[in-house]
Order: structure tokens, then sequence, then C-alpha cells
């Protein structure tokens, strides 16, 4: 299974299929962290043909997400004398990816990366459409680029050692891409009928399409916020150590609907039905907010705030989505009040 994803910088392939021999004429460093690391290092190195092959190991987690992790990498790089035709492979989740490809855009203005996702969620989403970045004290990805990959190995291998709950993480998004943008495909998880294989293949054929349209988030892209919003602050407020952040994204996407069910455009059933999912899941959809104005207040850090002004992505019914902005405060305080 072949996905391609154009831009107007790169063209690049997803492969969802089990890794082939991956031959690159250059020094090659495997980023990862030390789960996937033990897991899974000599699988991925007995596929692997390079000139130099180095590993470098970050620790995992969103709290690491940081500078920090950033300058230790590149000083390996720097150390091993890498060069602008030196590669960088990607070998975990999302973290793990977001890093990588931020180093890669950093390291002496630019060179090649590979993502190599080994999460559900990065596999359907992070993997996919070259945003990169880190977290700082003012919030989430708030310091990054849009780089693309050279190519993305899908390989579903990696699921197997997948603890259940980084899993349901993963299918947080996918749900949310289904929500947005296909009623069929929602209503197929809800009723299980779709393997892993077919469930990865649609998930990324739908960001490739919102990608291809939209590399920068201009537009449409910016509809892959849904639950996020909410979520980012979720995860700011339990300084990114209570959830993952495919469970930040639940919990955001039944505050997005409770807006959305309070400004007309889904319906209570609507409503249900998609926490009813989320559930099925093993996802959390509950949420106690201490303080709903310090709530409110975080939204002005997100990086989708323009102007002062929050936008809000919310389904317009399952299947398609609406993009609202200048919502009165009152409205929004509201719908915190009932978490």
């Amino acid at each position: 299974m072949i996905v391609e994803v154009t831009t107007p910088n790169k063209n690049y392939d997803i492969k969802i299929e089990k890794l082939k021999e991956i031959t690159l004429d250059s020094k090659v460093a495997i980023i990862t962290n030390p789960t996937v690391s033990g897991l899974h290092i000599n699988y991925l190195t007995s596929k692997l043909k390079a000139k130099e092959i180095h590993i470098i190991t970050l620790p995992d987690g969103e709290e690491y997400k940081n500078f920090e992790s950033i300058n230790f990498g590149l000083d390996r790089l720097f150390d091993a004398k890498f060069d602008r035709n030196s590669v960088l492979i990607a070998f975990g989740g999302g973290v793990i990816g977001d890093m990588t490809g931020f180093m890669a855009s950093i390291f002496l203005r630019g060179i090649k990366f590979i993502q190599i996702p080994t999460t559900l969620l990065s596999m359907v989403d992070s993997s996919v459409g070259g945003k990169t970045g880190i977290n700082n004290r003012y919030g989430k990805n708030l310091i990054g680029a849009f780089y693309q990959p050279e190519v993305v190995h899908i390989d579903t291998k990696f699921l197997d050692t997948l603890p259940k709950r980084e899993f349901s993480a993963g299918m947080a998004e996918v749900i949310k891409m289904a929500v947005m943008f296909d009623k069929k495909f929602f209503e197929d998880i809800k009723n299980n009928k779709l393997s892993i294989e077919e469930i990865i293949k649609r998930s990324v054929e739908l960001k490739a399409e919102v990608v291809n349209q939209d590399e920068k988030e201009k537009g449409i892209r910016s509809v892959l916020n849904y639950g996020h919003t909410f979520g980012h602050v979720v995860e700011n407020l339990t300084n990114y150590s209570t959830y993952l952040h495919g469970e930040a994204v639940a919990i955001g996407m039944v505050m997005a609907n409770k807006l959305a069910v309070k400004l007309g455009y889904l319906n209570k059933d609507e409503e249900n039905e998609i926490k009813t999912v989320l559930k099925l899941h093993n996802l959390p959809t509950t949420f106690k907010i201490k303080d709903v104005e310090d709530f409110y207040e975080h939204f002005f850090a997100d990086k989708k705030t323009l102007n002062n002004s929050i936008k809000f992505i919310i389904p317009n019914k399952i299947g398609n989505y609406k993009i609202v902005k200048d919502i009165e405060k009152d409205i929004i305080l509201e719908v915190l009040k009932e978490f």
C-alpha cells in the first residue's frame, strides 16, 4: 500500500508494508528512545545499509520534547562529523518524529530525514505532513518548522509490542479524522469492520489529501486540530505527564463537541455516538477543570490563535467540519463549566 504526498516543496511516498532493505550512500543517525531501541533496533539495523550507522538515544515523553534534547542530539551529530549529505532516521513515536524532523531542519540549515513510526498515533498522524517541533513552557509545539521527510515507512510489526494504552491514544487521531471527513469511515470504526492496515491506510489517505491542499496550515489543514485546541490546554495544565497526546485529544474532542452542540452544529445523539466510540477504544472522556478562567486564558498561548481570536474546529454533523471563531467568551465559559 503506497500513499503519495504532494506538496509545493516535496513529493514523497508513505509505504505501508513490511520494512524492506534501505540503502543509503551516506552517514546515517537513527534517532530513537530507549524503549524502541531495546525492542526493535536490531530489526531496523538488519535492513539498513549505509557508510556509517550511528544510534542516538533520546529520552521519550512530551516533557523531554525540548531544546535540551535537541542540543544533545545535535552535539552527537557534530561529534560524528555529519555533513549535508548525511541522513537522520526518526525511529519511534510522535515525540521522536517531531524532534528528529526539527533536528534535520536546522542541522547545517537542513539535511534529509526518513520517518519510521513505531506507534499507531505516529503512523496515522504525526509522521505524515512535515510538522516538526518542540514544546516550551508557553505551550506545545510552539517552536518548529514545516519540514517534509524523504519517505515514511509504516510497518505494522512495530504495533505488536505497543502497549494497549498507546494503541488507544492512536485511535483518538483516527476517530478525529473520521468525524471531520468521512462518515462511512466513522461507521466502519464503530462497527469494527476494518483491519489495522485498512485503518492506517484510510487515515493516511485523509491526512495526505489535506496536506496536499494546505501544507502550511493556512486553511483546511487547521481542521486536523479538532480536539487539539482544548486538548493542548489539558496537556499544558497537567505538565504533559498525566495524559498521552491522543488521550488529551479525546478529551478535547468531547469538549469541542459540547461547543458544537451549543452552537447547533451537532445534535445530542451525534455527540453521544462520538463519545461512545471514544470509550469503546478506552479513551478518557472526562476532565476536571479547576479554574475555568485560567483554562480559557491558556487558549491564547496556542499558536493557532490569531489577533487574540481563538479558532475552534468543531463537527458539523459526523463526517463534516466547521471552523468557528470570535465566539463570545461567555459561551466558551459555559462549555468549560460543564467540566
